[in-house]
């Protein structure tokens, strides 16, 4: 027979899953007091209120040093690389089908509206063959004009199209943007086909030149009005270059400018592909 102990033992309460959640006996919420888990959430308010002040203490420290108008490190770009309009570094269109070309047609157009007369009345003419060199602290950097009209049968202004209709097609070339670039010598763009006969070209302006005035570049805060003097190249192909693709490759000549590093196919020089189907 169970003695009067036992059986007063076995009338206490047995503790439940709940009472790990909250003790109704204790007052306790995952087996913590109240102030227990103030103290604890105090103590990651404080912890957490440091680190952000660390952080931005520190990017406050770092802004500091930094120039809004020039990168502090720029010895990884030595020189620029070189870029085609139409966007495409493989062009293929029916010179018959109006269709087929109006996307490139649509933007050279869009990318030349910078260069409109309207648009270049607010920067000044320079001196041809002179670096434009202005005052570093001078603010607002006056921008050399660039008329589209020197791009003359690939400027869009006396054919619309940009000679893809007959199947001479206009493309234009401009070096990326570079801060304090200045090169030296007599830069020009120079593009050959690579097939056994060459192919005609013509450049715009005269020889594919690139004027030392439009240089150096002040950054795009300090020379808010600066536009990249462009080199307009139309391909004079014939019928026998016709449904074929043509691989095209210009560079930037005549300046200490690299292009021939292996290891960047776009450091000063670019290629791309053609094809005019008749």
């Amino acid at each position: 027979m169970a003695s009067t102990e036992d059986k007063a033992a076995n009338k206490e309460p047995v503790s439940s899953w709940k009472d790990s959640i909250y003790n109704t006996r204790t007052g306790e919420l995952l087996g913590r007091t109240a102030s227990s888990w103030a103290f604890i959430l105090l103590f990651y308010l404080v912890f957490y209120c440091f680190l952000a002040g660390m952080f931005a203490l520190t990017m406050w420290v770092m802004l500091l040093t930094l120039d809004d108008d020039v990168p502090r490190y720029r010895d990884r770009v030595p020189s620029p690389g070189l870029v085609i309009r139409p966007n495409s570094l493989d062009i293929s269109f029916n010179k018959s089908e109006p269709q087929k070309y109006e996307q490139y047609v649509r933007n050279l157009e869009s990318f030349l509206r910078r260069y409109n007369d309207s648009q270049q009345e607010m920067n000044e003419d320079c001196f041809p063959g002179d670096y434009t060199e202005q005052d570093e602290v001078t603010t607002g950097k006056k921008a050399c004009r660039f008329k589209r009209a020197s791009l003359s049968l690939c400027s869009g202004l006396s054919d619309p199209n940009f000679g893809y209709h007959e199947g001479k097609p206009c493309i234009l070339l401009k070096m990326n943007r570079i801060i304090g670039l200045k090169p030296h010598g007599d830069p020009y763009i120079n593009c050959t086909v690579k097939k056994e006969s060459a192919v005609p070209m013509h450049y715009f302006p005269s020889e594919g030149r690139i004027d030392k005035m439009y240089f150096p570049y002040y950054g795009r805060k300090a020379h808010e009005n600066y536009v990249q003097p462009l080199v307009a190249v139309k391909l004079l192909l014939t019928k026998d270059d016709y449904n074929k693709e043509l691989t095209v490759e210009c560079r930037v000549e005549g300046s200490n400018l690299r292009n021939n590093d292996e290891r960047d196919k776009f450091l000063g020089r670019v290629t791309f592909r053609i094809k005019v189907v008749e």
